[in-house]
């Protein structure tokens, strides 16, 4: 009779009767797998991005240099738009662009810089069109005035010289006299302290609105005390260098009394406060 053993009588130990296969035998058991260390896997897509940068920048190069040198975008031909008093051709020669250039060699800047030198231009635009087609949008500066320094020439409402006139013209509003040649050659720039003065005084006038305009030639700048007007009638008014539209406000009554019933008056003197002062002509 076979003994009868309790899995309690005792622990055995039971053989392995298992094969072990290459797989399992290569296998850590019990050890943790380490990850890679944050700052491998940083560099490794920052070097990834500095490739891909580095190519991109070289194909980039290379469709620039093709862009420059392709006879595809020679310029063949320019457009003038908004030019009506200032010959194209003048423009077009400020411009300095010619048939062949490549359109993207052609720098706007430099270009609109080169047009809006001309003192007839106040503005100036460039725009290219591909393959090969540039056009210049230009505003051209209106005459506004002459200024009389021997000879006549137009400036615009900013006080920019645009040019001589050596016709015999009458602006729609007065003229400006008294400035020295050398004012006159700055108003190729930008006008100076006695043109301005002339200037905010001809836009009173337009302010105004009344019928001054027509009746003043002329302002003249070169008095200390400030501007004197003359009447188409040849009357000389001294208006002094303030409160200009109160005292032109009183000159227009003036001028019309004093057409109505004393044509001998030769001036009028508006710089006093609540006075005027009349000269009649030999007094």
């Amino acid at each position: 009779m076979s003994k009868l053993h309790s899995p309690r009588a005792g622990a055995r130990t039971l053989a392995d009767h298992g094969e072990r296969s290459a797989f399992v035998g290569g296998q850590r058991v019990g050890r943790a797998r380490r990850r890679p260390p944050r700052w491998r896997a940083t560099l490794s897509r920052i070097g990834l991005g500095l490739l891909v940068a580095v190519l991109a920048t070289g194909l980039t190069g290379v469709a620039a240099r093709a862009l420059v040198s392709s006879p595809a975008f020679a310029v063949t031909s320019v457009e003038v738009r908004g030019a009506s008093r200032i010959a194209q051709d003048r423009i077009l020669a400020a411009a300095g662009l010619h048939s062949g250039d490549n359109l993207f060699r052609v720098d706007p800047d430099e270009v609109v810089a080169r047009i809006e030198a001309m003192p007839e231009i106040r503005r100036a635009e460039l725009i290219r069109e591909l393959p090969g087609r540039v056009i210049i949008v230009v505003e051209e500066r209106r005459p506004f005035t002459l200024v009389h320094a021997g000879r006549l020439h137009w400036i615009d409402e900013e006080g920019r010289l645009l040019g001589e006139e050596r016709r015999a013209v009458a602006p729609a509003v007065p003229l400006i006299s008294g400035l020295s040649d050398e004012e006159i050659e700055n108003l190729r720039t930008s006008p100076g302290p006695r043109a301005r003065v002339a200037l905010g005084l001809v836009r009173s006038l337009l302010r105004s609105g009344s019928r001054l305009v027509g009746e003043i030639s002329e302002i003249d700048v070169s008095r200390s005390e400030g501007p004197v007007l003359y009447t188409m009638d040849g009357i000389e008014v001294r208006l002094g260098s303030e409160d200009w539209a109160d005292r032109l406000a009183r000159l227009e009554g003036v001028l019309a009394e004093v057409a109505g019933r004393d044509s001998r008056v030769s001036s009028v003197d508006l710089r006093f406060r609540d006075q005027v002062v009349l000269r009649h002509g030999g007094s």
